[in-house]
C-alpha cells in the first residue's frame, strides 16, 4: 500500500479544518449552541448551587447518596463554572463571530453596489403591471424615481436605438443592518456576562437590626458566603460600611407579606475616613447603587437574645440569627453556645466541662399546641422560644468549624454535651439549672439579609440587552423590496408603454397590498 505523501495528508487536514469551521460559523451552528445553552441553564435554576448557597447542596447530597455524587462528578451544582457550560459558551461566542464576520463584508459591498438591472421579462415577477403614459421617456423615467422617496434608484437608458429607459430600486437595506447590530449585541452581552463573572464579586452576609454592630466589606472573611470571580483575590474589594437601624415589614391577615423595609446607614470612599454616615431606606427590588457597588435586600429573620447568668452572678449575653423554617410564619430554628467567664472555675479543663449550649425554636408570634410550639404569624407580636439547654463542652475550643444553627451531634452522643433542662419561654422569662446558672430569654431583634455585588460590566449588559431589542425590532419591521420601471415608447407619438415589475426579496405578507400603493404613488391610479 502506497503511503500517502505529507503534501497530501496536509491538504486533507486542512480540508476538513475548513469544513469544521464553516460548519461552526453556520447560522444554524450559532442557533443549535444558543439553545444547547439555554438547555444547559436548566440544571442550574432547578439544582442548588454551590456558589450560591453551599449548605443547601451538602443538604441535597445527604438526601440523595446515590443520584448526589454523579452530579457533582458532573458539576451540576457548578453549572456556570463547569467545563461543559464553558465549552459552550465560547463555541458560541467563536460561531457568532465567524458567522457575523463574512456577512458585515457582504452587507457592506451590498451598501455601495448599485441596484440590479431589470430582468428581460418583467411578467414573470411575482407582481407585475402595466400602463400607458403620455410624455417622454427619459423625463418621465426621472419623473417616477423622483418620486421613489426612500428607495435606492438608478436610471439607466438602453444602448439601442429603441430609446427605452429602466429605472431600478430597492429599499430595505436597513434590515440586514438591524438583524446584524441585533447578533452584534447578542455577542456583546455574552462577552458582558462573561468579562462580569471574570472580574466580579458577590457577597452575603446577615446583619443585626436595631443597633447590632453592622459590617464593612473590606475583606470576604466578613461575608457569610461569598462568590468572587476568577480574577478576583478578595484583597481590592470596594470597601464599604453598612449599619441597619430598624426593619419592619408589612404583612396581609394571612401572613403574606406585601413590603420590607429596612433603614440603614453607609459609608463609602471618603466617607470612612471623615465617619460620616449616609441614611439610605433599603427595599426589595430598589438596591443602594454607589460607586459600582450595589446593597440588595435579599431576606429577613429574627435574632433571639439570650442571657446565661452563672453561679457567681457573671452573665454572658449573646445575639444571634436563628433560620427561618417556615417562610410564612417565620418559626426558626438555631443554637448558641456560650462560654463562662474567666474565674467561674479554677481551670480551663472545669470551664469546658460547663460551658452552656442552647438549642431549639424561636416563634414571633406564639401558638401552642399543648406544649408544642409553633408560630401563628410573622410579625413579632408575641414572641417565645422552646429551647433544649446543654452543659459541657460545646466544641468551643476545638478549632473544628461547627453547624451554625445545630449543636455538634457527636459531642451530644459521646456525652460530651449533655442536655440538662428543657423549657418553653417568653420574652423576660428564665430557667434556672440544678448547678445555679440561670438561662434568660431577653426577647428578639429582627435581621436582614444583605447582599453586596460588584460587576464591572453591568452597564455594558444593560446597553447590548436594549440595542438587541432595538435591532430585533428594525429586522422585524423592514422589508426588503425590489423593483423595476421600464418606459417604453409606444406607436403614438407622445405616449409610451410603462411596466412595473416587483420582488419581495424578504417575506411577502401584505406585498400585494403595498404594490398596489406603490402603484398609485407612481402613476397616480392603479395599472
Amino acid at each position: 500500500m502506497a503511503v500517502s505523501s505529507p503534501r497530501a495528508i496536509l491538504r486533507l487536514l486542512g480540508g476538513k479544518a475548513r469544513n469544521t469551521w464553516r460548519a461552526l460559523t453556520s447560522m444554524g451552528t450559532a442557533l443549535v449552541l444558543l439553545v444547547l445553552l439555554a438547555l444547559a441553564a436548566v440544571p442550574g435554576a432547578l439544582l442548588p448551587q454551590r456558589s450560591l448557597n453551599a449548605s443547601k447542596v451538602d443538604e441535597y447530597l445527604a438526601l440523595h447518596p446515590v443520584l448526589g455524587p454523579w452530579l457533582n462528578r458532573l458539576q451540576a451544582f457548578d453549572v456556570f463554572s463547569s467545563f461543559w457550560f464553558t465549552a459552550i459558551y465560547v463555541l458560541l461566542c467563536i460561531s457568532l463571530i465567524g458567522c457575523l464576520t463574512p456577512r458585515t463584508l457582504d452587507h457592506l459591498r451590498n451598501l455601495r453596489a448599485v441596484p440590479v438591472a431589470a430582468p428581460r421579462n418583467l411578467t414573470r415577477l411575482p407582481k407585475h403591471a402595466a400602463t400607458q403614459l403620455t410624455g417622454d421617456a427619459e423625463q418621465l423615467g426621472a419623473q417616477l424615481a423622483g418620486r421613489l422617496g426612500g428607495w435606492r434608484t438608478i436610471t439607466r437608458r438602453s444602448d439601442d436605438a429603441t430609446g427605452t429607459v429602466e429605472v431600478s430600486a430597492e429599499k430595505g437595506y436597513l434590515r440586514e443592518f438591524g438583524n446584524l447590530i441585533f447578533h452584534f449585541a447578542l455577542l456583546g452581552l455574552l462577552a458582558s456576562v462573561a468579562a462580569g463573572r471574570l472580574f466580579g464579586y458577590e457577597g452575603n452576609v446577615i446583619v443585626i437590626a436595631d443597633g447590632g454592630p453592622g459590617f464593612c466589606s473590606a475583606s470576604p472573611a466578613v461575608f457569610d458566603s461569598f462568590r468572587a470571580g476568577a480574577t478576583v483575590d478578595g484583597t481590592k474589594l470596594h470597601p464599604m460600611c453598612v449599619r441597619v437601624n430598624d426593619f419592619t415589614a408589612d404583612y396581609l391577615p394571612t401572613g403574606l407579606a406585601t413590603s420590607f423595609t429596612a433603614n440603614i446607614d453607609y459609608q463609602i470612599g471618603d466617607d470612612l475616613r471623615t465617619g460620616h454616615w449616609r441614611p439610605y431606606q433599603l427595599e426589595v427590588n430598589h438596591p443602594l447603587r454607589v460607586d459600582g457597588v450595589r446593597a440588595y435586600l435579599q431576606g429577613h429573620g429574627y435574632a433571639p437574645t439570650f442571657t446565661v447568668i452563672f453561679p457567681d452572678g457573671q452573665t454572658r449575653t449573646q445575639t444571634l440569627q436563628f433560620r427561618p423554617d417556615n417562610p410564612l410564619t417565620l418559626l426558626s430554628s438555631g443554637a448558641m453556645r456560650f462560654d463562662p467567664p474567666a474565674g467561674v472555675y479554677p481551670d480551663a479543663d472545669e470551664r469546658r466541662k460547663h460551658q452552656i449550649g442552647i438549642q431549639g425554636l424561636f416563634a414571633p408570634t406564639e401558638h401552642l399546641d399543648d406544649k408544642l410550639l409553633s408560630s401563628a404569624f410573622p410579625a413579632m407580636d408575641d414572641p417565645a422560644v422552646a429551647i433544649d439547654v446543654y452543659r459541657g463542652d460545646t466544641g468551643l475550643d476545638t478549632g473544628r468549624p461547627q453547624a451554625l444553627f445545630i449543636l455538634d451531634s457527636r459531642l451530644i452522643e459521646q456525652k460530651r454535651l449533655t442536655k440538662v433542662a428543657r423549657s418553653n419561654l417568653k420574652a423576660g422569662e428564665e430557667i434556672r439549672l440544678d448547678d445555679g446558672t440561670r438561662v434568660r430569654f431577653d426577647g428578639a431583634v429582627p435581621f436582614v439579609n444583605i447582599q453586596l455585588s460588584h460587576d464591572p460590566a453591568e452597564i455594558w449588559v444593560l446597553v447590548f440587552a436594549m440595542t438587541m431589542m432595538a435591532g430585533l425590532v428594525v429586522s422585524l419591521v423592514v422589508r426588503r423590496r425590489r423593483i423595476w420601471i421600464r418606459i417604453a415608447p409606444a406607436g403614438p407619438a407622445g405616449t409610451v408603454n410603462v411596466e412595473l415589475g416587483g420582488l419581495a426579496r424578504t417575506d411577502n405578507s401584505g406585498w400585494g397590498d403595498e404594490f398596489e400603493r406603490l402603484q398609485t404613488r407612481l402613476f397616480g391610479k392603479e395599472a
